[in-house]
């Protein structure tokens, strides 16, 4: 039986044959490796996850994280994995061989990472938070704090998070109260509350780095307005002493734990700093820096929640298509004789339907955080200054999307999964509505739909004079002229597929209608005058822009199965072009309404009155 975690046909596809992973091989940080050494990383990712990680998925779910005795208690299962996974070099796999890493590509590490958050994203959420931590603190502590701190933890021995959100301020980090006042030459005494910290108290590892935004007072005692004030400070759990062993608990307590609708098997904590005079913490860069700092794991977390959101909506579609190969119901319209075997549901169309939306949601989401990471990796180790520019800038301008797509259309895949199921998709027996209700955090974590869209029409069209945005429109139109320049040749027109190279041409010319339209909507919003009138409608626009995007990346993947339609694979190359079909004939077509909506410079929204509710 195939795997329902991932596949893992659809992952090669991603990374080899249309990402060309290999090629990053022949650059100097990558020459240890090749497909061979990446398979077997991808190997114990998948045996780990498989064999660890989501046996125990559904009774961490049931047994959440309670507090006995001020301790927290989570099932055994949950160390077992972490430990496993840590021992298998895993919390080190993308950092350099001294600091005991893999110095295995971002595109590489995400695909690894697929397979535990799939498996199981309450668990695999300690292991997501600690590497973000410990990457975060690599780009900005000293290296005595990289030492004390991030060593650990890329063994596995301490877990990290960050804490930003404060109970009064929510997402508006410009509100936060967190106090931290200079006791010494090089630490700070922290006073204040941290909200919704995730892996914020546990027993799950010797110590807790907490990544700590907080203002330091000005001369008068009185804290800056605004995100300038802001400055990031590492705040353990116990004090680390100079030899490494652990010293005395720190001035964090919890104060309790969120029980939310899905992730439960992570703890997720209110924590009081400074209860008994204000906690130690170490600034991290230089004061007033915090935000500029902390944004280092705040992208990165982007990314990983739009992959965490991607491979929940991919291991219910897997879960979705077992179940509909496998369930007899019914009969074709046509077939009227009772007397005749049911059918397995997958023969009924409209199943079919919604198994083909889930497809093209959760192979697009999944490819476009795929992309992403694989612009990390130009970004870092591309061979020339202007090639890891212009990957920074298309990371830049897809962050928003990267996060946010997944996690609205592949929650709607995992909603469609339930459907698929019939009336047991409701049931707790099945494994469908846990993965809904995992995924519906997502469109939450690291920032709502509106924060994201608020960024892009906001921040990142206009960035640099719009460079983000110039830079992605060439690789849409390099696609698009990829494309007319293949229709015809023998290896996009393979005998027995007639038809897919006008397919690719009619999906050519859809995506360039739909980017003109989305350029020239885009300037109408800007030529307004009035940001309040310009961003009233900014989550339309990243829903829209968002679709254009991943149409795009459908378009490549199904120049990629073109070409290869004569292997022997051949249905996996048909169920792609099916896929980017239905997403060109159902779903783009979507953004069309959204454009003229916002050409229109709506103010319904905007006009509303809080009386009139």
């Amino acid at each position: 039986m195939d795997s329902t975690i991932l596949s893992r046909r659809d992952l090669a596809f991603m990374l080899y044959e249309w990402l060309d992973a290999e090629a990053l091989t022949r650059r100097t940080r990558f020459q240890d490796h090749n497909r061979e050494t990446f398979d077997a990383a991808l190997d114990t990712a998948e045996r780990l996850a498989t064999e660890l990680f989501a046996p125990h998925n559904k009774k961490a779910d049931s047994n959440e994280p309670h507090v006995v005795d001020g301790k927290v208690q989570i099932i055994p299962e949950v160390r077992a994995a972490l430990q496993a996974f840590s021992a298998a070099g895993l919390m080190a796999a993308g950092h350099d061989y001294e600091r005991g890493g893999m110095q295995l590509p971002v595109v590489v590490e995400k695909a690894l990472a697929a397979y535990f958050t799939a498996a199981n994203v309450s668990t695999s959420a300690y292991t997501f938070l600690t590497m973000s931590n410990a990457n975060t603190l690599l780009k900005t502590g000293t290296p005595e704090q990289i030492q004390r701190f991030v060593t650990p933890m890329l063994e596995g021995r301490y877990f990290g998070t960050m804490c930003l959100s404060e109970p009064q301020a929510g997402s508006s980090l410009s509100d936060i109260i967190t106090r931290a006042v200079p006791d010494g030459e090089h630490q700070y005494r922290l006073t204040g509350n941290k909200m919704w910290i995730s892996a914020g108290e546990h027993e799950l590892a010797e110590n807790i780095v907490h990544l700590v935004l907080a203002k330091i007072p000005g001369e008068d005692g009185k804290l800056i307005p605004g995100v300038k004030g802001i400055s990031l400070f590492i705040v353990p759990k116990f004090l680390v002493n100079d030899d490494g062993s652990l010293g005395d608990r720190n001035d964090v307590a919890l104060a309790g734990l969120n029980h939310k609708m899905g992730n439960r098997g992570t703890t997720n904590c209110l924590l009081n700093f400074g209860e008994k005079g204000g906690a130690i913490g170490y600034l991290v860069g230089k004061p007033h820096q915090g935000l500029a700092n902390m944004f280092h794991m705040m992208n990165e977390a982007r990314i990983g929640v739009g992959l965490g959101a991607a491979v929940l909506g991919y291991t219910g579609y897997l879960h979705a298509l077992d179940y509909a190969r496998n369930r007899p119901q019914g009969r074709h319209p046509a077939q009227k004789d009772p007397a005749q075997p049911q059918l397995a549901i997958i023969e009924h169309t409209d199943v079919r339907r919604m198994l083909l939306a889930q497809k093209a949601y959760v192979e697009g989401g999944l490819g476009l955080v795929m992309y992403s990471a694989r612009l990390v990796d130009e970004q870092q180790t591309a061979e020339t200054p202007e090639a890891r520019e212009h990957a920074a800038r298309l990371l830049e301008f897809l962050t928003p999307m990267t996060k946010s797509w997944p996690s609205q259309w592949c929650v709607e895949a995992n909603s469609l999964a339930i459907q698929v199921h019939g009336g047991y998709g409701y049931t707790r027996e099945y494994n469908v509505e846990q993965f809904y209700r995992d995924n519906r955090l997502n469109a939450i974590h690291e920032g709502t739909h509106g924060i994201h869209g608020l960024d892009l029409l906001g921040r990142k069209v206009s960035m640099q004079d719009g460079a983000l945005f110039k830079a992605f429109a060439a690789e849409v139109r390099k696609t698009i002229r990829k494309v007319r320049g293949s229709v015809g040749a023998p290896d996009v027109a393979p005998v027995g597929y007639a038809g897919i190279g006008q397919d690719l041409l009619s999906h050519a010319d859809a995506l360039e209608q739909a980017w003109q339209v989305l350029e020239q909507v885009t300037q109408k919003l800007y030529a307004v005058g009035d940001m309040n009138k310009t961003l009233a409608n900014a989550s339309t626009y990243l829903e829209a822009c968002g679709h254009i995007v991943v149409a795009w990346i459908w378009l490549q993947q199904a120049l990629v199965a073109a070409a290869s339609l004569g292997a022997n694979d051949a249905d996996f190359y048909h169920g792609k072009l099916q896929a980017c079909r239905y997403f060109f004939r159902w779903e783009l077509p979507k953004v069309g309404p959204q454009l003229e909506l916002l050409a229109s410079i709506d103010t319904t929204t905007l006009d509303m009155k809080d009386a009139w509710f």
